[in-house]
């Protein structure tokens, strides 16, 4: 995995906010494998920023599957991308075991998931045909597998877990949640039009962005609350056309909502049996990038210092975790 770290940044941590540490060794974050190098960036700068040491963690591989290099073989996928049926099944029943996560997990104290494109709806704890729109149905099998046995692993070992917009919806995904697979088709099925809330129309050059928005803490007993410190998170960053459906019957908690024209969409789950498993819906290292980055938009979004505050919290539950031991 490429990454491109910047000098100045460094210094301007070591200096300026210190780091998080045990032993006087900064906290070691994995970075859950994925290809995009820009997404990577901008998590490295928020873990960077708030003082841990980010760790880019490899593919976890099922034993015996085969590979086209980097990929799972195309024998293993149907005509859309998806992972076939008796395949995500096989991911389902033995996750991590069929692996060498012990090696790759080895020394990491807390992992975060990334945003990024759509899950395989076959590995939902109760599958579903695939949505069918086209402009939306990127499919990247090969990460899909990867995440679910990391984020498996995590759980079973209680690692720390921060999930960002995919990251969130995978928690859910694996910890047996439904998932609402498109949310403007869902609006549509309730009689409700979509006012872009969660993710900007396409402007005239065929672009979607960022679209800043507020989200409601339910709850002042949660992780998400030791965070924000307020009922109301102002402007986070968000780009999602899914969105966690329902929690019943899982160890999951939802701790934070948006309500747009009566539609409730879940913005933050938790999990309930765990040391420090949170998800949230939007991009705090968005807000992180956006304000260093100095983006012409950056005034719209929460600030740096609110978008660092969930790493920062990450790398606190990993030092405490250590300290339990």
């Amino acid at each position: 995995m490429r990454t491109r770290f910047r000098p100045l940044m460094a210094l301007w941590v070591f200096l300026v906010l210190g780091t998080v540490t045990h032993a006087t060794q900064p906290v070691r974050v994995g970075v859950a494998w994925q290809r995009s190098v820009d997404n990577y960036d901008r998590i490295v700068h928020s873990i960077l920023a708030a003082g841990g040491e980010p760790v880019p963690l490899p593919q976890l591989r099922p034993a015996g599957w085969d590979y086209d290099g980097e990929n799972i073989s195309a024998a293993y996928i149907d005509e859309h991308g998806i992972l076939l049926q008796p395949w995500a099944d096989q991911v389902k029943r033995e996750t991590w075991r069929c692996t060498h996560a012990e090696d790759v997990m080895n020394g990491v104290q807390a992992v975060v998931f990334l945003g990024g494109g759509d899950v395989c709806p076959t590995l939902f704890a109760t599958p579903q045909p695939w949505h069918g729109i086209e402009t939306e149905g990127v499919h990247d099998t090969t990460r899909d597998v990867s995440e679910y046995l990391t984020m498996a692993y995590c759980l079973d070992h209680d690692i720390p877990v921060l999930g960002l917009c995919r990251g969130m919806q995978l928690l859910g995904i694996v910890s047996g949640a439904t998932l609402i697979q498109d949310l403007p088709s869902y609006y549509a099925s309730i009689g409700k039009a979509d006012h872009y809330v969660h993710r900007s129309d396409y402007d005239h050059e065929g672009k979607r962005h960022y679209t800043p928005h507020d989200v409601v803490v339910t709850t002042h007993q949660s992780l998400l609350w030791d965070i924000v410190h307020t009922d109301t998170i102002h402007n986070v960053p968000s780009w999602h056309h899914q969105a966690i459906g329902d929690v019943t019957g899982t160890p999951l908690r939802v701790t934070a909502v948006t309500v747009d024209d009566g539609v409730t969409v879940i913005e933050a789950i938790e999990r309930t049996d765990k040391h420090w498993v949170l998800g949230v819906q939007y991009h705090p290292e968005t807000a992180v990038r956006k304000h260093l980055d100095h983006e012409p938009d950056e005034n719209l979004f929460m600030s740096t210092q609110e978008g660092l505050a969930y790493f920062r919290a990450l790398l606190q539950a990993a030092v405490r975790k250590t300290l339990d031991k």
